[in-house]
């Protein structure tokens, strides 16, 4: 199967504003830019810590590598928010007791609180974003965003940009040193 779109369909993009992800992010940053001001500004937490804090709500007690499996985050990202969050008196850890190198996390009562004061102005704010859809509409979009979601996974999962983004080897630097003269 091919992963990249062949440039001569009619279909294909031709222009920036044609890619699917560039629209996306145009239609995502508005929206996400109010919702990390509800928990950045308000409660002192980032947007990432303030998804955790929402899949630890929906699902409880769960060890961190599943945490982070659910969330489509590195287990590195995932520790260094749930260090924030226990930091913050918001996540609490607990030891297995049967194998004792395992650890489960869960939302603290403060954690619990923040969520049932967040929860309702971020659902409202999805309520405003969606305001101008029909509930036909509003279905098809939310399947087509399934569609899209299911189908980068398998573009993942097929290595279909054999690039990587080595970022501890620096990144984009490797390719602009600072202060590159362009002259």
């Amino acid at each position: 199967m091919q992963a990249v779109a062949d440039t001569t369909e009619p279909s294909a993009p031709r222009a920036l504003d044609d890619l699917l992800l560039h629209r996306l992010w145009r239609a995502l940053r508005p929206g996400s830019k109010l919702a990390t001001r509800i928990v950045e500004e308000r409660h002192g937490i980032t947007h990432r810590e303030w998804g955790l804090i929402g899949m630890l709500a929906q699902i409880g007690e769960i060890r961190p590598s599943e945490l982070s499996e659910r969330m489509k985050l590195d287990r590195v990202r995932t520790s260094r928010a749930l260090r924030g969050l226990f930091d913050k008196a918001l996540v609490e850890r607990r030891q297995d007791t049967d194998d004792r190198r395992e650890v489960h996390v869960q939302l603290s009562a403060a954690g619990r609180q923040l969520y049932e004061d967040v929860f309702p102005r971020i659902a409202d704010l999805n309520t405003g974003l969606l305001d101008g859809l029909d509930e036909r509409h509003h279905d098809v979009l939310l399947e087509c965003l399934r569609r899209v979601e299911l189908r980068s996974l398998e573009l993942n999962a097929q290595d279909a940009v054999p690039e990587k983004a080595d970022r501890r080897a620096g990144g984009t630097r490797r390719h602009w040193p600072r202060n590159a003269n362009l002259t």
